[in-house]
C-alpha cells in the first residue's frame, strides 16, 4: 500500500475517533454505542466513574488521556488503534466484526448491551461481558423484532439495532401523579433506567395514564414492590410501581384519570416515588414523549 494511502487512512481513522468523542445527541436521545463501549472499557480500568451514556463528556476525554499516558502514548484524547489496544480485551472486536455469542467479551459486547437497552431490552450491568442476562435480553429483542431468537447477535440483528430507532408509542398518556419527573428513561450509572420516576409524598394518588384493563395488581418480587399494570390496547401497557397501596384488582376496567393506588416506597426504592413504565409488545419505551 502506498505511504500516502496509509497516511490518508490513518488520518481518516483519527478523525472518526475524534468525532466519537465530540458529537453528542440531543437530550433524551440515544448516545453513541461506540462511545458507550469506550466508557465501559475505561470504567473496567478504573479510569471512568460516570454514567455509561455514550456521550463524550469531559470526564470521558480526561479518562482517555490518562489511559494514554499510562501506556506511553500521546495524550491527545483520540481513540485510535493504539489506544484501543491499551484497553485490552475491552478494546477488541468492533461491532459487526464477528457474531456475538454467550461467553464472549469485548468492545462489541458492550456496544450490543447498550443498543439492546435503548431498544427496550436491558441486560443489567453494561460491562462488555456476554452472560445469561445479555443472552436473555438478546433473545427477547430478536423475538420482538421477528428475527430468529437464537441468542447470537449476527449481522441481521446488529443491522436492525443500528438502523432502527428505539420503539416509541403513538399514544397520549395522562400524567399519573402530581409531581415532577426526576430520573428519566435512559442510562443510570452502569445500568439502564426503563421508566420515569416521580418523587411525591407517600400516599399521593396515582392515576391511570389511560383507559384500559388491569392485567396485574399485586406484589412483584423483582423489585417493583406493589405493582399495577394496565393494558391500554393490544401490545401497549403501563406499569405503576412501588405503590404503598392498590385500589384495583386484576381484570378491572379503568378509565383515564381513575385512581389505581397511592405513592409508596415498596420493593427496591430508597424513598417514596412513582416509577412509571411504558411497554410496547414487551419492549420498554420512553413514556415522556407520550405524556400530555
Amino acid at each position: 500500500m502506498p505511504a500516502a494511502t496509509r497516511h490518508t487512512r490513518a488520518r481518516c481513522g483519527a478523525l472518526v475517533a475524534l468525532a466519537l468523542l465530540v458529537l453528542a445527541p440531543a437530550a433524551g436521545a440515544m448516545g453513541s454505542p461506540g462511545t458507550a463501549a469506550l466508557q465501559v472499557g475505561l470504567r473496567a480500568h478504573g479510569l471512568y466513574g460516570g454514567t455509561i451514556h455514550g456521550v463524550a463528556t469531559a470526564g470521558t476525554r480526561t479518562a482517555v488521556r490518562t489511559l494514554q499516558r499510562r501506556h506511553g502514548l500521546r495524550a491527545d484524547g483520540i481513540v485510535g488503534p493504539r489506544t484501543r489496544a491499551a484497553l485490552g480485551r475491552y478494546g477488541r472486536y468492533p461491532l459487526g466484526g464477528r457474531a456475538i455469542r454467550s461467553g464472549m467479551r469485548g468492545w462489541d459486547v458492550a456496544a450490543l448491551q447498550f443498543l439492546l437497552a435503548w431498544h427496550g431490552f436491558p441486560s443489567g450491568t453494561l460491562d462488555g461481558d456476554f452472560g445469561p442476562r445479555t443472552g436473555r435480553a438478546l433473545r427477547l429483542y430478536q423475538g420482538w423484532r421477528g428475527l430468529g431468537a437464537d441468542g447470537v447477535a449476527g449481522s441481521a440483528t446488529i443491522r436492525a439495532l443500528r438502523r432502527e430507532p428505539p420503539p416509541r408509542a403513538r399514544i397520549a398518556l395522562l400524567k399519573p401523579v402530581r409531581a415532577p419527573v426526576t430520573d428519566r428513561f435512559g442510562p443510570r450509572g452502569s445500568r439502564f433506567h426503563t421508566g420515569l420516576d416521580f418523587p411525591a409524598r407517600a400516599g399521593a394518588p396515582v392515576l391511570s395514564a389511560g383507559t384500559g384493563i388491569v392485567t396485574f395488581a399485586g406484589w412483584d418480587a423483582g423489585g417493583y414492590g406493589n405493582l399495577v399494570v394496565v393494558r391500554h390496547r393490544p401490545g401497549v401497557r403501563t406499569f405503576y410501581a412501588h405503590l404503598s397501596s392498590m385500589r384495583v384488582r386484576k381484570g378491572a376496567r379503568v378509565s383515564s384519570g381513575q385512581r389505581l393506588g397511592a405513592v409508596g416506597a415498596t420493593g427496591f426504592a430508597t424513598g417514596p416515588h412513582l416509577h412509571l413504565e411504558l411497554r410496547l409488545r414487551g419492549a420498554a419505551a420512553d413514556p415522556l414523549p407520550a405524556l400530555r
